[in-house]
């Protein structure tokens, strides 16, 4: 992974994703008017991950790993281990610390940092039910010993100083709000001072160390506006140099490769990404030079920097591409990715000649690719072919919304499926910050196609999937166009006959409970069952209150009601909670986290006792036998913000639409057990 924390900050999951691991030889995608090429793959190229031993349905977390100098660092149990790297497969492994020792409820590794001469190892570990972090170094040596310990830390990169001492940077984050960077040492030399401090509350700081580590980056941002500093890798104690002052509303992430910054940026017309460079020495924005640019209606995933190219991972009219930019000639050849694919998953990688990643969607598990540069081509991996590849269809299509705007959706359902009019829809939706509609692989979707489901994500305006401005359209006073998107997509399927509001659900996860909310007051007799997750329901209370963590951050997406009138007025026409009033809704089920402080629980349960009062009030004034919907709250222990591998939290999700929808769970729950270890 290169930029793609950078490009994606404000709502990311730092879990890895759950992935089947095989080892499986590769070969490469047929490109048009090429023969498949045949080869013996190098020992790089096969897949690093242990075999599997369980059954192929099965699927399990794989924490952080990372390679450096030789040896393979990860989480093994409960440890922090490393084994030399032809050995990682084999449990042949060196523990360096024992995670039981900070006391915490079943914690994992979320991220960890080599210094570049090995005598240190730092790991940030969390828990799954809290967001809270410690950052701990660990010396190494005949007997690795724990140096110190961190709390806080958001992220965090090693450097070496002129005399050859290493040098820890790290963030430290306060009630969500990352505003101060740290700089230590260890052995004989300690230290710990604080280096940088962000006085602007709406921005949040990130560290990022440049591919070839030659420059530590400061990136300073909020959700329209960065700013970013570099810190000499090779004279970390020297001041930081300012590329460029903030500007609102111009975005910018940098790269280096043999003395240039390549610098991703929406300066100028279009505001979208385009790609720029210009000498380390001279980084102001004036002398900027276009390098590249996107088309429209692209999405930048990420980039990542090699010794002779540049490769940018995009999202193109809702489809994936790869582009392989040659810097030595400014040759670019862009690769489209198979229709079946939704979304990447990085890798981390230091071999120059040789990309690689994996494709998933919400249905199908990850899938490694490799691009090798020298062959110019891309290979995939083969051996056991996913039966889903054939017993399921994937759809591209577009529903208009009332402004004439095409939204793009993702339909999945069974390939022999007969009257989809008459089969149960899924719907999913987000819609904010310009972050996409996650896509990658659940079990639980696959269980709901084998059953029959039809699946639906609706990539609408405020979510990032066709690039900056697909965003802009959908915040701050044009946080209306993604509920009329939302409308449409739901009215286009059931209109070209797949399913029927009363078998269609919804399924929203945090700000996506904001459209999810509103429609139910909008258009309730679209739905029958709604499933929300830690949802933002009372956004202008939310607003109101800047003692809250986040709400000085989420002014550039919400508004400032507190003192623009014209944001305060604007948030009241779609507020979920101040909308609610007598009428139908659909059955809702709403998961919500004790000590969540993301999305308060004072908010959702304001929202939960206002919506049985109306549907309670509603009820006193239909006819006889109307039945009442379901108003579920259910209340999960923990400060996480949301729980994506939860067990109980599928299990429950699933009951209460098979249930609601009238249908029989009993093979859908069998089939889950295959994929998910109760």
């Amino acid at each position: 992974m290169c930029l793609a924390f950078l490009l994606d900050w404000g709502y990311v999951d730092r879990r890895a994703a759950n992935q089947l691991w095989a080892l499986w030889d590769l070969l490469p995608i047929k490109q048009e008017n090429e023969k498949p090429l045949l080869e013996t793959m190098d020992a790089f190229e096969k897949v690093r991950t242990k075999l599997e031993t369980q059954p192929q349905e099965e699927y399990e977390i794989i924490n952080a790993e990372v390679k450096h100098g030789g040896f393979v660092y990860y989480q093994e149990g409960c440890c922090l281990v490393r084994s030399k790297d032809e050995e990682a497969d084999n449990d042949n492994y060196e523990v360096l610390f024992n995670l039981e020792e900070l006391k915490l409820d079943q914690p994992f590794i979320d991220c960890i940092r080599v210094a570049p001469d090995e005598k240190y190892v730092a790991a940030k570990i969390r828990t799954e039910d809290s967001e809270a972090s410690t950052c701990i170094v660990v010396k190494l040596s005949d007997q690795p010993v724990m140096e110190t310990s961190f709390p806080n830390v958001s992220s965090f990169e090693w450097v070496k100083d002129e005399e050859d001492e290493d040098v820890l940077f790290y963030t430290f984050q306060r009630n969500l709000r990352c505003h101060d960077v740290y700089r230590a040492t260890f052995g004989d030399n300690k230290r710990n001072e604080r280096f940088y401090t962000e006085k602007d509350p709406s921005y949040f700081v990130f560290l990022y160390l440049t591919k070839d580590s030659r420059f530590l980056t400061i990136n300073i941002m909020n959700k329209t506006t960065s700013e970013v500093w570099l810190i000499d890798g090779l004279s970390p104690w020297d001041p930081p140099v300012l590329i460029q002052k903030r500007i609102h509303g111009v975005l910018y992430y940098v790269e280096h490769r043999d003395d240039e910054l390549y610098i991703l940026t929406n300066v100028g017309e279009p505001t979208e990404f385009k790609l720029m460079r210009t000498a380390a020495d001279t980084p102001a924005i004036m002398n900027w030079d276009l390098f590249f640019t996107m088309k429209r209606n692209t999405k930048v995933v990420d980039l990542d920097m090699f010794k002779d190219h540049c490769v940018l991972f995009l999202k193109h009219s809702n489809l994936l591409y790869v582009n392989v930019i040659g810097l030595a000639d400014d040759s670019v050849r862009s690769l489209k990715l198979p229709p079946w694919a939704c979304g990447f998953i990085m890798d981390t990688n230091s071999d120059p000649k040789n990309c690689p990643f994996q494709l998933c969607s919400p249905i199908r598990p990850p899938k490694y690719y490799t691009y090798k540069f020298a062959e110019g081509k891309l290979f995939e991996e083969t051996g056991h072919e996913d039966p889903i590849t054939k017993s399921s269809r994937v759809l591209r299509l577009e529903a208009k919304s009332k402004d004439g705007k095409l939204v793009p959706m993702t339909v999945f359902h069974k390939t022999d499926s007969e009257d989809l009019q008459k089969k149960p829809l899924l719907v999913h939706v987000y819609g904010a910050y310009g972050m996409d509609l996650k896509m990658n692989f659940r079990p639980e979707r696959r269980v709901l196609v084998d059953d029959g489901w039809i699946l639906a994500y609706c990539h609408v305006r405020g979510g990032g999937e066709l690039g900056l401005q697909w965003h802009a359209d959908g915040r701050l006073t044009k946080k209306l166009n993604g509920l009329a998107d939302l409308e449409a997509c739901i009215k286009t399927l059931h209109d070209q006959g797949f399913s029927q509001p009363s078998l269609t659900t919804l399924s929203a996860f945090s700000a996506g409970g904001v459209l999810a909310g509103a429609l139910c007051n909008s258009n309730p007799e679209l739905l029958r069952a709604v499933t929300l997750e830690a949802p933002f329901l009372d956004v202008l209370n939310t607003m109101m209150d800047t003692t809250l963590p986040l709400t000085l951050e989420e002014i550039e997406e919400w508004g400032n009601p507190s003192s623009e009138e014209k944001h305060k007025n604007y948030i009241k026409r779609y507020c979920p909670y101040q909308n609610i009033k007598p009428q139908h809704y659909p059955s809702i089920h709403i998961t919500a986290y004790e000590n969540d402080e993301r999305v308060p629980l004072k908010g959702i349960i304001n929202y939960t006792e206002k919506l049985k009062e109306a549907i309670t009030e509603h009820a006193k004034v239909t006819s006889e036998g109307y039945q009442t919907p379901n108003i579920i709250l259910d209340i999960q222990p923990g400060g996480n913000h949301v729980i994506e591998d939860s067990h109980k939290k599928i299990t429950a999700q699933i009951k209460f639409l098979y249930e609601e929808l009238g249908l029989d769970s009993t093979s859908v729950f069998e089939d889950l057990k295959k994929y998910l270890k109760f």
